[in-house]
């Protein structure tokens, strides 16, 4: 990010991951890290898709490995294929993010689920509540192609992470490629722009499914900034999670309630700051939990400006 630019959301973000990649580079995070990291990833994707698993769910059947019971048998495949296909994006890191890659993260989360697993649709189709009409199935392979290269000299041109992040997720989910799976490869393929530009991948949940639709059709009239705002704010809470995981006892997470005796803010003003993705937080539990280290950078950073 070019520092003249950035926000004070950007400087957050950019410490953040600097402490970050200083405790431990992407590419070995450890193993157990990585398995929580996919399987709630993949309880999330699912779930805004309309999958019955819960995260409870997910933990059993991926971090337990033990079986869940009365839950749809394609629930169940979609959450270990897509899980197994996550925790693959560090070997696809540096492929060129073209059709022969999108039909293979395709195939590999549907393989055996869907009928036309790794395969362009063949039909028309609307998306229910979308403020976008994709192309004719005619005009998917040339609208993908074209996709493919401008995503390829906006990156080269250096374009903005999250700006191009937006823009990319936008225009496939606009072109939808695929009769069912479009949301879990988009935000597949995003995940592995992120990576690709050493930031760690972003988790959308049942909670942000709303504002991210709203954010999806806004793009759809041009306006990428509320998709990139949550984009952004997404970042922010899957930065402290790891942080939470892998850093030093500043980035324990806490909850407002006992982070607020170490800091001249209370539980309710620092809500309304993780709510709007001023300060990076997740929220368990409906209850929004961050840490020191996020608090002290948000005092230098944002709070005097």
């Amino acid at each position: 990010m070019d520092l003249m630019t950035m926000t004070n959301q950007d400087i957050l973000l950019e410490k953040l991951r600097s402490a970050l990649l200083e405790r431990v580079r992407l590419e070995d995070i450890p193993e157990p890290v990585w398995k929580r990291t996919a399987a709630l990833n993949t309880w999330g994707t699912n779930a805004v898709e309309g999958s019955t698993i819960t995260w409870g769910d997910a933990q059993r059947l991926l971090l337990e490995e033990e079986s869940v019971l009365k839950k749809p048998i394609r629930d169940v495949m979609e959450t270990i294929q897509h899980e197994r296909t996550f925790r693959s994006l560090p070997e696809l890191r540096g492929l060129r993010l073209d059709l022969k890659l999108i039909l293979r993260l395709h195939d590999s989360v549907f393989r055996g689920i869907l009928p036309n697993a790794g395969q362009w649709r063949r039909v028309n189709v609307r998306v229910s509540g979308a403020a976008f009409t994709p192309p004719r199935m005619e005009k998917v392979l040339t609208e993908l192609e074209t996709y493919e290269r401008e995503y390829e000299k906006r990156d080269i041109a250096g374009e903005d992470v999250f700006g191009l992040g937006a823009w990319m997720h936008f225009e496939f989910e606009r072109i939808h490629p695929f009769t069912d799976g479009n949301g879990r490869v988009g935000r597949l393929l995003l995940n592995l722009h992120f990576l690709d530009h050493n930031w760690p991948p972003i988790h959308v949940l049942p909670r942000h499914r709303d504002n991210y639709l709203d954010a999806l059709n806004a793009a759809a009239e041009g306006n990428f900034s509320l998709l990139e705002h949550i984009l952004k704010l997404l970042m922010g809470a899957s930065l402290v999670d790891l942080l939470d995981q892998l850093g030093t006892s500043e980035d324990a997470l806490m909850s407002l309630r006992q982070i607020s005796k170490f800091v001249p803010y209370g539980s309710k003003y620092l809500a309304l700051r993780c709510q709007q993705g001023i300060v990076p937080a997740v929220k368990t539990g409906g209850e929004w939990r961050t840490s020191k280290r996020v608090l002290k950078l948000y005092s230098k950073h944002v709070a005097r400006k």
